[in-house]
């Protein structure tokens, strides 16, 4: 079979806003600012990029930028965010942070060197596929020895609850003998000190 190639959506607008949102999280309780927050953010970006239908699933916010919102805990969101807003021939608009902060970068350019490691390590692996037939069958084998030692170990468990179960039940035969019918625990006698 062929592998089709999924068509990439072409970017139809592209706009840069700082988005105020003070203004709209000051009218909702303390701890759902930041939930107010992106929702405004959400209302602004489908007013600002001619979203007609007014549809915010059609808003796509960057986890970066969410997290930015979020940074300082629910209750503190920004006054303010620098977003930029990409819009796309299928009508979904793409929002991200301008101002990225440093850590973040640096983890992107951690995950893309990654990416590009395991990409290398995967050609190499396709040309070592053949050696991997006999590694596969070596592998299968030291599985099935484990599942063995496993099912002995737990057979040994077993036995060895059992013989705890009988101890347990003898030293409860031995307590029952100094319980009287009505279910008192019969006292020693104490002897009368002078």
């Amino acid at each position: 079979m062929a592998k089709e190639k999924t068509k990439e959506p072409k970017i139809i607008l592209e706009r840069e806003y700082i988005v105020p949102l003070r203004s709209e999280w000051l009218k909702v309780p303390v701890y759902k600012r930041a939930n107010k927050a992106v929702k405004a953010l959400k209302q602004f970006m489908v007013q600002h990029m001619k979203v007609y239908d007014r549809d915010l699933r059609k808003i796509k916010i960057d986890n970066v930028l969410n997290n930015e919102i979020r940074f300082r805990g629910m209750k503190k969101p920004p006054t303010r965010i620098k977003v930029l807003a990409k819009k796309y021939d299928d009508g979904i608009v793409r929002v991200e942070l301008v101002d990225i902060p440093t850590h973040v970068k640096f983890a992107r350019i951690r995950e893309e060197k990654e990416k590009a490691e395991v990409d290398k390590k995967g050609k190499a692996s396709s040309e070592a596929k053949a050696s991997e037939g006999h590694k596969k069958e070596e592998i299968k084998k030291e599985e099935k020895a484990e599942t063995e030692e496993k099912k002995i170990e737990a057979k040994e468990k077993e036995d060895a609850s059992k013989e705890e179960g009988l101890k347990h039940a003898k030293e409860q035969a031995i307590d029952q003998k100094h319980i009287s019918k009505d279910n008192k625990v019969m006292m020693p006698r104490k002897t009368l000190s002078r």
